[in-house]
C-alpha cells in the first residue's frame, strides 16, 4: 500500500501545503506529509499548523468503492500486495512526531499507479524530492486528496487519472526508509487520514497460506495416499538380493581352491602311471 503522509511539521509544511493541496501554490508540504521530527515552530505557524493537522480519521465514503476503482501505488512481489514497512500512526499533537501516511516496500525505478481516479492538483519538486498530489473524484467536499513521494510525476498538473494508471516513477532516494520505499498519504481538507481505509477490505487481504515441503519433501494433499498401516522393514537376511554373507563368501573361496588343487594334481597323477606302465 502506498502512502503520502509525514508526522512533524514546521512553518515551511504547512506553507508548502496550503500551496500545493490546497489549489494552487507551487510548494507542497515535506514535513508536514512525513517528516519524524518535531518542530520548533513560532506562535503564528503552530496556530497554523494546529489547523492544518486537524483530527486524523479513516476515510468514509458515502459508498464503498469496488476494486476496480481503486489501485495499490505500488505492486508487491509477484504481483501480490506490497509489504508495508510502516503503518499510519498520527502524532498525538501537531508537533509531535508521529507517521501521517504509509510507507510500501518497492524499488527505485518503479511504476507508481494512481490509487484511486481524479485530477492532478500538484506535480513537481518540494526540497529536492518529487511530490504528486491527486484529488480523488465523487469524494465529497472537501475532496479526498492522496500525495505519493519520493517520485518523479509522469502525469502533468490539471491531468485526469484513472485508478492503477501510471503517474510516477519512483526515485532513487533520498528515501526516509531503511529501504527503497513509496510514501503513500492521504487528507481530507486539513484532517490528515489512514491511506489504507481508501482501498477495499478485498484488496487488503492477503492470499491463502500454503505450508511448503521440508527438506524438499512433497507435502502430501490427502490423507488416503498415505497408509494406514506401514509395514515394518523387512530383515536383511530375507531380502530380496541381499548380499552374501562372510561364511558363504569363505565357503565359495575354499572350493575354488580345492579345485584348482584337484586339477594340478591330476596331471602328475596320470604321468605316474605312464611311466610304471612302460616299465613292465
Amino acid at each position: 500500500m502506498l502512502t503520502a503522509g509525514r508526522s512533524a511539521q514546521g512553518p515551511a509544511g504547512a506553507a508548502g501545503a496550503r500551496g500545493s493541496e490546497g489549489g494552487g501554490g507551487t510548494g507542497h508540504s515535506r514535513a508536514g506529509e512525513h517528516d519524524e521530527r518535531a518542530g520548533r515552530p513560532g506562535a503564528p505557524a503552530a496556530a497554523e499548523a494546529a489547523g492544518l493537522l486537524g483530527h486524523p480519521a479513516r476515510a468514509e465514503p458515502s459508498t464503498g468503492p469496488s476494486a476496480g476503482e481503486r489501485s495499490w501505488p505500488v505492486a508487491g512481489p509477484a504481483g501480490i500486495r506490497p509489504t508495508v514497512l510502516r503503518g499510519w500512526d498520527p502524532p498525538p499533537s501537531p508537533w509531535a512526531a508521529g507517521h501521517r501516511g504509509v510507507d510500501l516496500a518497492s524499488s527505485a525505478g518503479a511504476e507508481v499507479r494512481a490509487a484511486a481516479p481524479g485530477r492532478v492538483m500538484y506535480a513537481g519538486t518540494v526540497a529536492g524530492r518529487g511530490v504528486l498530489t491527486i484529488e480523488v473524484s465523487r469524494s465529497g467536499r472537501p475532496p479526498l486528496r492522496t500525495t505519493y513521494e519520493p517520485v518523479r510525476p509522469t502525469a502533468r498538473k490539471g491531468q485526469h487519472v484513472t485508478a492503477g494508471q501510471r503517474v510516477a516513477v519512483l526515485q532513487r532516494g533520498p528515501f526516509h526508509c531503511r529501504a527503497p520505499c513509496l510514501h503513500w498519504g492521504l487528507r481530507r481538507g486539513k484532517t490528515y487520514l489512514d491511506p489504507l481505509s481508501l482501498l477495499p477490505r478485498s484488496m487488503l487481504r492477503s492470499g491463502p497460506s500454503r505450508l511448503l515441503p521440508v527438506f524438499g519433501a512433497p507435502v502430501p494433499t490427502d490423507s488416503r495416499t498415505l497408509p494406514r498401516h506401514p509395514e515394518p522393514p523387512e530383515p536383511a537376511a530375507h531380502a530380496r538380493g541381499s548380499a552374501p554373507t562372510t561364511a558363504a563368501l569363505l565357503g565359495t573361496v575354499g572350493l575354488t581352491t580345492a579345485a584348482l588343487w584337484a586339477r594340478g594334481r591330476l596331471p602328475r597323477l596320470g604321468r605316474r602311471a605312464g611311466g610304471a606302465g612302460r616299465g613292465e
